[in-house]
This record gives C-alpha cells, structure tokens and sequence, in this order.
C-alpha cells in the first residue's frame, strides 16, 4: 500500500506528491456532482460453491477470465510469512495436460496477457484474450483449480523468483522496507495482516514441497472461488461452458476454516519507534492508527476524510507541508480491508526541516479538522475525486471486472462498489469530523521515524508477541505429474471473432494551426484530453537538463491570474485529473474529467497552456523538491541505471540529455529560463490535440474549438532539432560502484531503427522474440530456466534496442552472458514464420487494448505524432506488422543486434561480481556511484574513475 514512497525515477517532479492549496479558500462548485454508471452483471453459483460473474460487453474484442480465491496473505501458515504469494507463483506453472509455462503462450502466442496477484484477503489469477479464446482460458482455470502438478522443480524455481522479487521491491529501493515491513508491523498487534504479503526470506527459505500440496487442498476450491468473465460474449455460451469445466470439480479435499475471528485488543497507550535502513536518503516521520473493517459504516466518510488531507494538489496535507517547504512528499492513507485496516499520515523532510517541526504540523492537520471540522466545499470536492476515479475504473469491461472483483472478496458483495459509491455520495462534513475525532486517537497511535541506518527489525518489533497462526493438515493423495504429450487433453480452440469496427478518427486543423485528432473509444462518460507541444528534453541545454520538463510540470503553479491553489481547487472540483510531462521530444499535457464537466475542466486547462506565469516561490519550492527526489533515485540501482543508459548509449546528443535533469543541472535553473521556454516552444502552429473516450469526435473538435481556437503564439513557430540521436557511440562496459546496493541493475543496449525507419516493424517484431513480455527469450532463460530475476525484458525505442534485469549481486555477470548470449542468438539463427505469427499476434493485442481507453488511445497517438506519423497509424499497427516476412525480421536482427554491438551497464555491488564480469568483458569502466556524473556520457571525470 505504501510502496511508491520517492519511487525511483529520472522525472522525479512527476513521483513527490503534487504541490498544495490552501484548504480555507475552497468555494462552491457550481457544477454537479459526478456519476458514475452502476456495473452491470448476471450472477450465479455452481452446486459445487462456484461462484460465476457475467460482465458482458460486445464494444470490446477481448474477454477476461479472471478466478479469484478467498485466500491471501492472512491465510499463510504458521511460520511460512508470504506463502500465498508463493504459491500464487506455483500454480501458474504446470497441470495435468499443461507443461511447464504452457499458460504464457496459450495468452500471449494469441495476443493476450495474464499474470496473477496475491493481496491480504484474496488471490486472482486472469487473463485477458482476444473474446474467441474465452473456452481455451476457462480450460485452463479447470486445470489449475482440479490438476495443479505442484513438484520440486516448480516449488524450488518459484521460490528464488519470488526471493528476487522481494529484493527488487522491498530491499532495493530506499524505501521499500517501509511499506512493506515497518508499517505492518506497527500498525497491527494480532491480526494476520501484520505479516507482510512478500514475506521474508528467512521463511521463504524455510518453507517446503508438502506445504504447497497442504497449501492447495486446504484452500484451493470451487467452494473458495468466484470466476467473474469480463468482455465480449454471450451469457448464455458462458452458463454452458462453465457448466461444463467446472461443475464436476469437488469441494475442497482437505478444507480450512478460512474465516476469522479476531479479538483486536484496542490500544490504549501510544508508541513510538524508529526504523533505519540503509539506503535512505531523506528521513520520514508519521503516525499509524487502526481502523476497522472495509464494511464498517464509518468507511464511507474515512475515505472522504482521506480525500481531503491528501488526493490531489487541493489537500490539506499539501497545503501545510508541501507548500511550506517542509516536506517533499506528504501522505495520507485510509486502507481498509476484510478484517480490518490502517489510517497512516506522514511526510518525507525536506533537509532544511527536521522531524519534531514536521510532526509538529502532521499533529495540528488532524488537530484541526477535529476541532473545526471541514467545508461543504471540501467535502463537495472530495467525493467527485472519489466517484471520478471510480468512473475511470469503470472505463473498460476489464476495469469493471476488476473492481467487483476486489469488492465481492473483502465485503461478500459484488454490489459493494456501487454501495460504495451511493455512501460516499451521502457522507456530509459532520461525519468527516465524526470520524477525525474518532480514529485520530492519540492514545491508540503509533508514532514512527524512518531514516538511514542499519536494517533492524528489532528496532521496530510490536511488543504484542506475533500470534500463532493455523497449521495446515498434511496433503493427501498421490501428487500429479504432467501427463505423457500423447495422453495431454487438447486445449480447445477458438471461438468464433466477434466483428467490431475501429473507432473513427477524425483530424481537422484550427485557424491558429493547431492538429486536432478526435475519436469516440467507448461510451462511458468520460474524456481524455492531450494537448502536445515541442520542446522536450532534447531542447534542455545539458548544463540545465529538466528545463522542458520543469516548464510543463510547474505551468499550473500559476496561470492567467489564477494561483495553484486555485487551479487545483477548480479542476479537483470538477473531478478532472491533470497532468503534464515532457518527454524527449516534446511536452504533454492530459486533463481526463466526466463528459459532463470537460468544458469546464479545459478552461482551466487552456490558461495553463495560454499563460503560465511561473511564480519564484512556487519555482523555488518545487525545484528543489525534484532535486530532493532525485537523491531518492540516486539510491535505488534501478533508478540509477535507467538514468545512465542515456548518456551511455547517445552521448552528447540531445536524446542523452535526461528529461529529469540532474541535481546539479536542477540547480542552475532559473524561471525566466522556463518562461523562455514557453515561450519558444508553446506555439499553437506546432501543437497538437487528441480527444477520445465517450465524447463524438465532432463535439471534440468543436470543444478544442472553444477552448483553444483563439491561442495565439509568441513569433515564428520553433524549428526541428536536427539528428537528436547523434551519431553511434562506441560499445563499452560500465559499471556503477554501489556497495550498498539491495540488488544489482543490469542493461544492455545497442542501436536499432528509427519509429520512421522502413525496418522498424521487423525491429520490433525481432525485439519481440528477444524480450517482449513473459513469452520473450530473455524472461525465458533469465526467470523461467535460472530464477536468478524477477523479470528481464527489452525494448525498441528512439533508435536504440535496450535489455534490462534486476538480481542479486552476486549474479549480475549471469545476467550480462545471457544477455550477450541471446543478441547473438537472435542476431545468427533465422526466424521461424510459426515464432514471427505468435509475436506478431502479442504485439497486436497489446496494442488493441491499449486502444480501448481513453488514456491509451491518446498515448498511442501522441507517440505517433511526436514522430512524425499519421494518426491513422494506430489502425494500421496489425497491418504493418502483417508485413513483414521472416526473412525481412531475420535481415534486420543480423544487422542491428548482438553481443558485438552491446554496451552493457551494470549499477551493483561490484565487489561481488566484477571478476566475473571482467571474465566476459575485460574493458570494463569501473565508478564510484558516490562519484557519478550523468550530465556526461563519461559518467564522471577520469581522475574519479577506478578499477
């Protein structure tokens, strides 16, 4: 729930909580409140204890097929700390009549997904296919639930998988062990949510093959699971094929009680601890509480409370520690679930404040609304937040599946949300303080500071003593084995496509030049706004890189008159979501708002774009937020390497300046530098929109209209920037010295064609192969055969072909031979036609799916903008790939890749894989992360360069 604390990454405006309003100065929207449509569903239940959800929806041409299980986290045995989620792992590996893996072609060789998450409450497994395999995946489901092959090789290969996954996630970033360790810990005496969902690697380590098998027959059922399909299909086909794959299933063989009855002493004394872990750059001070149960009638006006300290730059929290300076990222979490939840406020210091002055002003917000409660403004504002987002949700049958899904597993109720939505519409602001005054109890509270040191649970341990929890039977019968290929059930094939027209897009130019692009992409009211503009990353001066993306960033900081406090309360009120980033090539700015409001909404978003203004102390503040966010990336090997593979593999060409900047690049910005960059490159005549969802494209054009129509530009319209890839650069071997490092970050890259280059479908098909998703050869060899990584993929992009993978230390040099063995591979051996058709199909589905939202259809199409296409393109992605021969692919992989044509970049703990590395790549450039410089391709200057 926390684990996106500073995330790591180069754009580090974009992962600090937005910047803050004055919550006093809220006023009545005129505009009504948000609505969003009721999921529409057929329910029923096998005699068995299936439970099925019918979601159908013929606008799609997909189906998801999803199982979720009334078993998570909480359901982990006795000393065996994140075993749900390892054998959420286990089951999606081999059945009777599946191999090992099968699951990964039988989605992705039809232009399907699928993968499988595991929370406190429940586990789901789904899938999300092309509608005709709709009998193929519920094959499948039949398999796991009845024929799961659960033996040493899945168990022990899982098992590392996970331990990597835990490394990445939890021990890599800085501050990975907050989130996932610290507040459990703190925040519960005996309830099973205390222990963390990953687990720890000591009872990973401990766990064995029969706790699996025990694990599955205890918990594993059709009397624990709800299929709920998604998509394009008849109910009534459904009702007969689930008839069919499941109702011979029996109820579970060896069944546990799998619900609680927890005694939760209340506390009546407050705590306080501190938790150090070492790679944590700014310290984090807060205050955890208890909360009940997601049904309790309190969670409605809780989620409102939580709506007001902290969604959304309109927030109190924001207001009071954010804008002050005093922290660079503030917080506020209501998490409730079936057997309980968390209430958690904190705040990441900015280094000019320090902790008992933070938590000072954390103390006298919730003071605050105690006493004096909160606005019918605010609480106006706090539920369209709430009823939009779930509006968003809602935008795709998938979406709608998803959120019942997680409702009917923690409350029994697949109308929960819907209920959800009608309380949420009821709460008024004297329940908000109601229960301010309840939860925000100071003797039921635990005080916690997070910051650098040694990693120390003790430091941080409840005293309550860790509850014991069940011990399951022992597993009965005979284990499986996946059967003879001779004797294997058939998958059963497809159904028959259901025909859908594409959405229309319509294009029509403005007076002032502006490109309007417009299609309707489904009928939920909502739409998404994207207005493009040159001027990215590749514009910044490499002395003051983040220049483009602070400009488009800080412009609603201020604008036309209007300050952000009001910016924020104007959109926030209206239930919009804005956004605004620059890229390498230029600057986008997305308002997405209900239908109803999007006139309104773009207003506003019209002032940011006409006229932002910038104001210093705005500037100030938010610059050296970006600057403090960066230290957190700077601790993270993954955020270090996706920031120096740019000047790596470009050098001291435009592209290998960092969107981000650097901090020291950051500190050499003024406001008249992003004022004349809005200057320069805000032009309407090299502007473009794109609106889609549930809006015609003829009142998306005459909207853009209305509200850009009469933008005019400062001069001449701003020129292309000529080659900003620059020329090759010379193949080497880098390593970034961090010995602290969790896990070691592994990239290696090379050049390949442009977007509008005539090879660039075969690039991508061939990248495809290498590392496209879990099919890809990478994952194959990396995950799936040595489980030295959680995953390991590659991409095409802005003429270069990169591979990346996290792992431990001590198999970095691993990573770097398989990596290097598999350019070659793909680089030598010819393409097989029957490979080059499943890619193409995983090409193809990724991308029609991205096109059913509003938000996907707009990215998609300002890709192609950027880079010079038409926005016709996206109806012709199939096509274009249609096209391409084996022989073309297999051209074009000899070309462009292999191990020759690799640099490789490594951020780690060299000390534990450098020999080996030096063994495969003797030139290797060694550097000390403490010393590193990514304003330039050497990294660092030569005297501070080592061995």
């Amino acid at each position: 729930m926390f684990r996106h604390i500073l995330a790591a990454g180069a754009a580090s405006l974009a992962i600090i909580a937005a910047a803050p309003a004055v919550a006093d100065d809220h006023t009545a929207s005129s505009t009504g409140a948000v609505v969003a449509p009721e999921i529409e569903y057929e329910r029923w239940t096998l005699d068995n204890g299936l439970q099925v959800i019918a979601i159908p929806d013929a606008s799609t041409g997909t189906v998801t097929t999803s199982m979720w299980y009334e078993v998570g986290s909480k359901s982990d045995p006795e000393g065996r700390a994140g075993f749900a989620h390892l054998f959420e792992h286990i089951l999606s590996r081999k059945t009777l009549n599946m191999p090992y893996n099968l699951i990964y072609g039988l989605t992705a060789d039809v232009g399907g997904t699928r993968n499988a998450t595991t929370n406190a409450d429940r586990t789901n497994y789904f899938e999300i296919v092309p509608a005709e395999y709709l009998e193929a995946m519920l094959w499948t489901h039949r398999e796991r639930m009845a024929f799961p092959v659960i033996d040493q090789d899945v168990f022990d290969k899982e098992r590392d998988v996970v331990k990597e996954e835990l490394r990445q996630r939890v021990l890599a970033p800085p501050y990975g062990r907050f989130g996932s360790f610290v507040i459990p810990e703190a925040a519960y005496d005996v309830s099973p949510y205390r222990r963390p969902t990953i687990g720890s690697i000591e009872q990973l380590e401990s766990a064995e093959l029969d706790d699996a098998r025990a694990f599955h027959q205890a918990y594993y059922g059709p009397d624990t699971a709800t299929l709920i399909v998604a998509g394009n299909f008849e109910v009534s086909d459904l009702r007969s094929l689930v008839e069919e794959y499941f109702a011979d299933i029996p109820r579970r063989e060896n069944p546990v009680e799998i619900a609680f009855d927890l005694d939760v002493p209340e506390r009546t004394e407050p705590r306080s601890i501190t938790a150090t872990a070492p790679n944590v750059p700014l310290p984090l001070v807060g205050t955890v509480w208890k909360l009940p149960a997601i049904t309790h009638p309190d969670a409605p006006a809780l989620e409102v409370l939580d709506a007001i300290m902290s969604r959304g730059d309109n927030s109190r929290m924001a207001a009071a520690l954010v804008r002050s300076g005093k922290a660079v990222q503030a917080i506020h979490q209501v998490g409730m679930q079936e057997e309980g939840g968390v209430l958690a406020q904190f705040a990441v210091i900015n280094p000019q404040a320090n902790v008992d002055e933070v938590r000072g002003i954390l103390v006298a917000e919730r003071e605050r609304i105690k006493s004096e409660g909160v606005t019918e403004a605010e609480v106006a504002e706090a539920k369209n937040e709430l009823l939009a987002s779930a509006l968003r949700s809602r935008e795709t049958a998938r979406g709608r599946a998803f959120e019942l899904g997680e409702a009917l597993l923690t409350t029994g109720d697949p109308s929960f949300p819907d209920k959800r939505l009608a309380a949420i519409a009821s709460v008024t602001a004297a329940d908000v303080q109601r229960v301010a005054q309840t939860y925000y109890n100071p003797n039921a509270r635990t005080d916690i500071v997070y910051t650098a040191g040694e990693d120390d649970p003790s430091a941080y341990a409840n005293p309550y003593p860790m509850p014991t929890f069940k011990t399951l039977p022992d597993a009965v019968g005979e284990p499986l084995s996946v059967a003879a290929e001779d004797v294997r059930e058939t998958v059963p094939g497809p159904g028959q496509r259901p025909q859908l027209e594409a959405a229309r897009i319509v294009e029509q130019t403005l007076s002032n030049g502006i490109e309007v692009v417009a299609a309707q992409t489904g009928d939920v009211p909502l739409a998404t706004m994207t207005v493009l503009v040159p001027g990215g990353s590749i514009s910044d001066d490499r002395a003051k890189a983040g220049v483009a993306q602070l400009t488009a960033q800080l412009a609603d900081k201020g604008a036309g008159g209007l300050d952000e406090t009001e910016i924020a309360r104007r959109l926030e009120s209206l239930g919009a979501s804005f956004g605004a980033t620059a890229g390498s090539k230029g600057a986008y700015f997305s308002l997405t708002a209900p239908v109803a409001n999007m006139e309104e909404a773009g207003k506003v978003l019209a002032t940011i774009l006409t006229s932002a203004d910038y104001p210093q102390a705005a500037f100030e503040r938010e610059r050296k937020r970006a600057i403090d966010g960066l230290a957190a990336t700077l601790k993270d090997p993954g955020g270090i390497a996706s920031m120096a593979v740019r000047p790596v593999l470009y050098g001291d060409s435009p592209f290998g300046t960092l969107p981000g900047g650097t901090q020291e690049s950051l500190a050499q910005i003024t406001r008249e530098d992003l004022v004349e960059h809005r200057r320069t490159y805000w032009h309407p005549a090299r502007a473009q929109v794109i609106v889609s969802g549930g809006i015609a494209p003829e009142r998306a054009i005459e909207l853009t209209q209305t509200l850009l129509g009469d933008w005019q530009g400062v001069g001449e319209p701003p020129v292309e920037i000529a080659n900003p890839t620059g020329e090759a650069q010379p193949v080497r071997t880098v390593v970034i010295d961090m010995p602290d490092a969790g896990q070691a970050a592994v990239y290696a890259g090379m050049r390949a064609p442009s977007r509008t280059d005539g090879n660039y479908y075969a690039a991508e098909l061939a990248n495809a192969i290498l590392g496209g998703g879990s099919s890809g050869r990478l994952f194959e060899e990396v995950r799936t055969k040595r489980s030295i990584s959680y995953g390991a993929y590659s991409g095409v992009g802005s003429d270069t072909l990169v591979a990346s993978a996290q792992t431990q230390n001590s198999t970095a040099d691993e990573v770097v031979q398989v990596f290097l063995d598999e350019f070659d591979r793909l680089g030598d051996e010819a393409i097989a036609q029957d490979l080059l058709d499943k890619r193409r199909l995983y090409l193809g589905g990724n991308y029609a799916r991205s096109l059913e939202s509003s938000s996907g259809f707009n990215s998609i199409v300002a890709g192609l903008l950027f880079d010079g296409l038409e926005p016709g393109e996206a109806a012709r992605y199939a096509d274009r790939l249609a096209a391409v021969s084996p022989e073309a692919a297999t051209q074009v992989a000899a070309e462009y890749v292999g191990s020759e044509k690799a640099t490789v970049l490594i951020v780690g703990n060299a000390a534990e894989f450098l020999d080996d590395l030096k063994a495969i790549r003797p030139d290797v450039e060694v550097v000390d992360a403490d010393a590193l410089d990514l304003s330039t391709s050497a990294l660092v200057a030569a005297a501070a360069t080592g061995d």
